[in-house]
């Protein structure tokens, strides 16, 4: 199992360039299934769950090809359609939950586990499920699969979600885009991942548009156009580096990214001390001498802060000067890389859903345990301001959403080696 070798502490500088988003990729991709004609998907990540899924696809008769560099592909269908999602291939990620929606809508049957991925937290399916059911799925839970049908096309309606959730407004989203009639979907998630998706979906012909902040309309149309679409960049990559420049004192050039779309994160930052500029498709960042404390960060769904930044915010409030909090109010489980970064000499305490950093610390190289995916890269930016190495295993878990981050890493002045 591979792992990485730091040698902290180390300073950032340079510019590096952000990859296209896994959490955007993934329901893109689940949605052309929906497709009869070939689909050209660019600036896709190369990461693992982005590989899960194109073999999913695969397994469900999609044929696959890939340019050179391997970031476009081209997805045709083939006479041989399947219908089955098998445990094996969804195990890994929480997305292959995604393809359930566009087999019920094209093919009208499914039998699709149920997923896996991180355990951050129960992440139920069931709002997925409730949803698809009103526009006319029946299904029911076998032996760890969802067994689902439909009689013909599902049919348009109006669905308002009891609580805000990403993966289920995406899959009701691709189900209603070839359902009969209109569909309204209120209190959805509004993810700039998900603006994606239906920015995708409308360049080949989809009839989707957003009616209010939460409130998404979907005209069901009877087939879909080829199409050559770009994937946005990764949000959460982006943040991941404006922190280590902000921790290290750094002074970062970060390209191909919206900076419109984190302007809750470039805000904490600047609470911080980090002085930011922005352009574009471009933020440079500089880190201060001496990080201030934040009271009270708070997860919660976009616009706000994202939870999947929070573990990369929680070291760099260990360096603060003073102390500082982060509330976390969207995963129970979220707090395993405390431990982690403990063992690294954070002086952190956990009551109920809520850490508090005390401050100053001065990290220490130590052999570390990746617990999940953002957690694992919370350790990668503590071990850089560690005095002397760290070593930081099962990094399986940073490979499923960071694409070749010890490359990057190691551009901008980072001493890493990856270990087979």
């Amino acid at each position: 199992m591979d792992k990485f070798l730091i040698t902290g502490p180390c300073k950032v500088k340079g510019q590096v360039s952000i990859s296209g988003s896994k959490n955007a990729a993934l329901p893109i991709l689940a949605s052309t299934l929906l497709f009869d004609k070939p689909v050209v998907i660019e600036n896709l990540p190369r990461v693992r769950d982005i590989d899960t899924m194109l073999n999913l696809l695969k397994s469900l008769g999609s044929k696959i090809k890939f340019s050179k560099n391997k970031k476009t592909v081209k997805i045709y269908k083939t006479k041989k359609q399947n219908y089955f999602a098998s445990y094996s291939l969804v195990k890994t990620m929480r997305a292959g939950i995604l393809v359930l929606g566009p087999l019920i809508s094209k093919y009208h049957k499914s039998i699709t586990s149920l997923p896996g991925g991180c355990l951050i937290g129960a992440r139920p399916v069931n709002y997925h499920l409730s949803a698809l059911k009103k526009l006319g799925m029946k299904y029911e839970i076998k032996k760890g699969y969802i067994h689902a049908t439909s009689k013909g096309k599902l049919k348009g309606t109006k669905i308002k979600f009891s609580k805000i959730s990403v993966g289920a407004t995406e899959n009701s989203i691709i189900a209603a885009t070839l359902a009969q009639g209109k569909t309204t979907l209120k209190n959805c998630a509004i993810e700039p991942e998900i603006k994606d998706l239906t920015n995708f979906l409308k360049s080949a012909g989809a009839n989707i548009k957003w009616i209010g902040k939460r409130t998404c309309q979907i005209i069901g149309v009877n087939s879909l156009n080829p199409t050559t679409y770009s994937v946005m960049g990764d949000r959460i990559e982006t943040g991941t580096f404006c922190v280590a420049a902000a921790l290290t004192k750094g002074d970062l050039t970060i390209k191909n990214f919206n900076p419109k779309l984190i302007q809750t994160e470039l805000n904490l930052l600047k609470r911080s001390g980090a002085k930011i500029k922005t352009n574009k498709n471009e933020i440079k960042i500089k880190g201060p001498q001496k990080i201030k404390s934040i009271n009270s960060i708070f997860t919660k769904e976009y616009p706000n802060f994202p939870t999947d930044l929070q573990a990369q915010f929680m070291v760099l409030m260990c360096k603060a000067n003073g102390r500082s909090s982060i509330t976390e109010s969207i995963f129970e489980n979220r707090f395993m890389h405390v431990a982690e970064l403990r063992r690294l000499g954070a002086k952190i305490v956990i009551k109920d859903n809520k850490a508090t950093m005390e401050g100053n610390t001065e990290f220490t190289g130590a052999e570390l345990m990746s617990s999940d995916l953002r957690a694992s890269v919370a350790l990668v930016l503590a071990a850089i301001i560690s005095k002397g190495q760290s070593v930081i295993n099962r990094i399986y878990h940073l490979d499923r959403g960071y694409e070749k981050i010890e490359n990057k890493l190691k551009k901008i002045g980072v001493r890493i080696k990856r270990l087979s």
